[in-house]
């Protein structure tokens, strides 16, 4: 056999078509025919286009996955996970100095969500999914059929610690994070913010000192300041949240603690499960309370929910806080708290603040997660969030100045985004809401002197080219500044 034969039959052998297919896949991705966020090619597809075997075609998408250029998503197929040309850093860890900054924090916040039902304006600072990504007609399938079953119509006054399909229901649910709750264990709320403030109401006393993480968000921190809490702000990193050291030496200081354990809002870090079990054991300890915000924790990226602290919590010192609202019915005001040991504070200060909860919209979350509605809506919530993530960390990388820091997270829906030192994000958001563009600059995320060239970018609307012409001027006017 000559040699020009003996190598064509070489480069036919599969160890061969599975890296021809792979270059072939990588060249694309290098040359932006498939960008970052794109879906390629199922592995049927890919067979029957390159004719190979079924064997072959897995095997360049493995490739590809080890060099993390794609990822494999569950029931949806592979993605262009991100470009060979272009990484940017993630953001430095925070280092709160604990200073206090004298600029008006509250009147950045009220400048910010003044435009919060603009439709004119492209509102990269609102964290809420956009209405497109909302199952509304099943919604509104599910209040007339509220209307139809319930006493009165919904009319009536809820029971106490809430309507109890629904507590059943986030019970029950509670298993995809080992919660082993039971309906008894949960009080409903009005939204997840209603379910902070009355933990706060019931075990802080003015002049308290709370411990969160830094950033941290902006609701947190106004709720905090007008109870009279002084706030101690821990250095935080961008992917694995709260730093261990710095928040096991604040623990005889503090009264309580404020986590977001899953995909923190504004930095979408996600903290380790060995993190979360180690700080249940300092709190059990110091016998302090922890104050969970786990609204995130559903909309993960993996094939896996993360786990929360309060499945490690034996002595009922975690309280476990969720909703709805960034998920399914921003509106719909349905939130709850697992108060733990402290269950009956918890109800007194609801009846105090709030009587009841409200029974239209209660029922309505409770019939969606009853029948399976809710996980189908979050699969698919879930990849698009995840694609637009992809998409926004492209398009920085293509259109922000040199030396910007983006967050990777692996849920939730917001990057934090670090450009340099001489930055500031409250003149960049001026500008850029005169484009009609809205940003939320990192100042609000703070008490102190820092993150004036930060800024958090929600990546819940549905990505298009706008989108992408909207970052490119974004983009552009950082570097103008």
């Amino acid at each position: 056999m000559d040699t020009v034969k003996q190598n064509q039959l070489t480069a036919q052998s599969p160890e061969h078509l599975y890296l021809r297919i792979a270059r072939g896949i990588e060249q694309q991705i290098r040359d932006e025919v498939l960008r970052v966020g794109d879906k390629l090619p199922s592995i049927r597809t890919i067979c029957r286009e390159q004719g190979v075997s079924m064997s072959t075609a897995t095997q360049a998408y493995f490739e590809l996955e080890s060099r993390s250029l794609i990822e494999s998503r569950p029931q949806s197929g592979y993605y262009v996970s991100r470009s060979p040309r272009k990484q940017l850093a993630v953001p430095q860890t925070s280092q709160p100095s604990g200073e206090a900054n004298p600029d008006n924090q509250d009147g950045i916040i009220q400048r910010v969500y003044s435009n919060i039902n603009n439709k004119h304006v492209i509102r990269l600072s609102l964290g809420v999914p956009a209405d497109e990504l909302l199952p509304i007609a099943k919604l509104n399938k599910g209040l007339v059929q509220a209307m139809r079953e319930l006493p009165a119509s919904g009319t009536a006054y809820e029971e106490i610690q809430g309507n109890e399909k629904l507590r059943r229901q986030i019970a029950h649910w509670s298993f995809t994070w080992d919660g082993r709750l039971s309906d008894k264990d949960i009080v409903t709320t009005a939204g997840c913010m209603s379910a902070l403030s009355f933990c706060l109401l019931a075990l802080t006393q003015r002049g308290d000192t709370i411990a969160v993480e830094s950033p941290v968000y902006f609701a947190v921190l106004q709720l905090a300041k007008s109870l009279g809490l002084h706030i101690l702000e821990l250095p935080t990193h961008p992917q694995t949240g709260v730093e261990m050291e710095a928040f096991q030496k604040a623990l005889p200081n503090i009264k309580l603690a404020i986590l977001v354990s899953n995909f923190n809002n504004p930095m979408g870090s996600c903290m380790p499960d060995e993190h979360k079990r180690q700080i249940v054991r300092w709190l059990q300890h110091y016998n302090i309370p922890l104050i969970e915000d786990d609204l995130y924790g559903d909309v993960y990226f993996s094939e896996s929910r993360p786990k929360s602290c309060k499945t490690y919590d034996e002595s009922g010192l975690v309280l476990w806080c969720g909703s709805v609202s960034k998920t399914l019915a921003p509106g719909y005001r349905v939130g709850w708290v697992a108060p733990g040991r402290f269950t009956e504070q918890i109800t007194r200060m609801k009846l105090m603040h709030s009587v009841s909860s409200t029974t239209l919209t209660q029922e309505v979350i409770a019939n969606f997660l009853e029948n399976g509605r809710y996980e189908n809506h979050l699969r698919k919530l879930r990849r698009t969030l995840h694609t637009n993530s992809l998409q926004y960390s492209r398009a920085i990388a293509d259109y922000f100045p040199e030396g910007t820091r983006i967050s990777q997270p692996q849920g939730g829906f917001f990057l934090w985004v670090e450009l340099d030192r001489r930055m500031n994000t409250v003149e960049l958001y001026n500008r850029a809401l005169k484009h009609g563009i809205s940003i939320a600059p990192g100042r609000m995320f703070t008490v102190q002197n820092q993150f004036d060239n930060c800024m958090r970018l929600s990546y819940g609307l549905p990505w298009n080219e706008k989108l992408d012409q909207a970052l490119k001027t974004l983009g552009t006017l950082a570097k103008s500044i």
